[in-house]
């Protein structure tokens, strides 16, 4: 165990990507000058791949090289402009201007082998000052360094896994800021424990990656550093959770940065899956319920759920209705999700006051749109909002006036009078939209509406993950 430094757990982390496809380099074998962050003929020999059939140039791709290496700012503003690059992609006018304008992407999101998956080791760097600085391990996609990892050994007295953060976040962003200008993520690691995180959050919001596959049991330990390299790192989820799993706010005055954690990643791609499975007119439009206790960080999923029905080509650019059943949490979400506009894919963002302003945005859209409102909106007008099948209702705490489809019968000196539930006001505007429904306590009315739990995340996960405090 004595002899289990940095360097062997270095070297076991390098074989662990090695048997997910990685190809494995030390930072002595690349030629380049230190000062260099990007592997250059790597992107530069991809952009000439992929782009071969609209005859790109090589003085199109410096262009474009060039165009990346440019973003400047803040360490933070420079990370939003590149991780939406890299994420969105781009539009590059062409040399000749009798030739279609190029769009351009520096990944490949829809064949994952395409792309070049590099770990790299003892990758020197000279930062400012000329200071030289060597990152433990950095990933490398079509030579652009996604993530960068930190190890210390947990046999070692005097060091700690907040020491890795520390060398990163501190002592890294000081000397080397250039590197972390392409970063998606980092991870630090001393093999027992081992998190990933934004680049600008406080340690407290760093996490372990506790599964590879969604219904797998959680481990911990030296196994959480298999689960984190498998369930992480494995080619297609790395590539999933870089271009829908990322989080940045339109603006904002702190430098907030969040990446997914792995049962918001799970609950949001089979959320997804169910839709796509149930969605109106082919399905039945119950699209799934998803059961979330305290700290699974529902409003989060809803947005990462969000931008992949917005940005899915199946889809088509659907209408999403975000509905709670107060109006705190109407605000609450209204206020995240208006702030999210250039994220989510789509401008029309809005918080709706009243039903007849509903009535008005859907009248006449035929696609697109995002829209948050109160159940209690749907009150006793009967009017169609629209008949559509491109809409989908996610509902939030799908467990009270949410799933009210009954009638209520009441006598009065009138004669009988009968009345229905918020809920089968909801379903007779939009007939065939689809529904989604989050909760924290599911009951049999929600798995009626909305269908049964696709995925849940239990109290118990959220202690043993650090969310959340256990109650006694």
């Amino acid at each position: 165990m004595a002899n289990f430094n940095e360097h062997s757990l270095e070297m076991s982390i390098m074989d662990l990507f090695q048997d997910e496809g990685y190809i494995y380099l030390n930072g002595e074998q690349i030629h380049r000058e230190r000062s260099e962050v990007l592997l250059i003929d790597d992107l530069r020999k991809y952009l000439l791949n992929r782009y071969a059939a609209e005859e790109i140039t090589p003085s199109e791709v410096d262009s474009i090289i060039l165009r990346l290496r440019s973003i400047s700012g803040t360490i933070y503003e420079a990370n939003k402009a590149v991780c939406k690059m890299v994420c969105d992609g781009f539009i590059f006018n062409r040399e000749d201007h009798t030739k279609k304008d190029l769009y351009i992407e520096l990944i490949d999101f829809d064949e994952p082998e395409k792309n070049v998956f590099k770990i790299v080791n003892q990758f020197e760097i000279e930062g400012i000052n000329n200071q030289l600085r060597i990152p433990d391990g950095i990933v490398f996609i079509n030579g652009i360094p996604v993530v960068v990892l930190e190890f210390k050994s947990a046999v070692k007295e005097n060091t700690t896994i907040m020491d890795a953060y520390t060398q990163l976040t501190v002592r890294y962003r000081r000397d080397i800021p250039e590197l972390f200008k392409y970063n998606a993520f980092i991870v630090i690691s001393d093999g027992a424990n081992n998190k990933y995180g934004s680049f600008f959050s406080s340690y407290d919001f760093f996490y372990a990656w506790r599964k590879i596959e969604a219904d797998d049991k959680e481990l911990d330990g030296i196994n959480s550093l298999v689960t984190m390299v498998s369930g992480l790192f494995r080619k297609e989820r790395l590539l999933a959770v870089i271009k829908d799993f990322v989080y940045f706010p339109d603006s904002s005055d702190k430098d907030i940065k969040i990446v997914c954690r792995y049962p918001q990643y799970f609950a949001a791609v089979k959320l997804f899956e169910n839709i796509k499975a149930h969605l109106r007119p082919e399905g039945d439009g119950k699209g799934g319920t998803y059961f979330g206790a305290t700290g699974c960080g529902k409003s989060y999923t809803m947005l990462f759920l969000t931008r992949m029905l917005m940005k899915s080509t199946f889809f088509h650019s659907p209408t999403i209705l975000i509905i709670t059943d107060r109006t705190d949490l109407d605000d609450q979400l209204s206020k995240q999700f208006v702030a999210s506009k250039k994220y989510i894919g789509d401008e029309t963002v809005v918080s709706i006051d009243s039903r007849e302003k509903l009535r008005q945005e859907l009248q006449g859209r035929t696609s697109g749109g995002v829209y948050m409102t109160t159940i209690q909106k749907f009150t006793e007008d009967l009017e169609l909002l629209t008949d559509r099948a491109n809409v989908i209702c996610i509902s939030d705490e799908a467990h009270r006036s949410q799933i009210n489809l009954d009638q209520k019968v009441k006598v009065t000196a009138e004669g009988v009078e009968r009345t229905y539930g918020f809920a089968k006001y909801l379903h007779d505007s939009l007939p065939n939209a689809t529904y989604v429904g989050f909760t924290g306590t599911p009951v049999d009315g929600t798995i009626e509406v909305f269908g049964p739990v696709v995925d849940a995340y239990t109290m118990t996960e959220a202690v043993k993950d650090g969310i959340t405090v256990n109650l006694v």
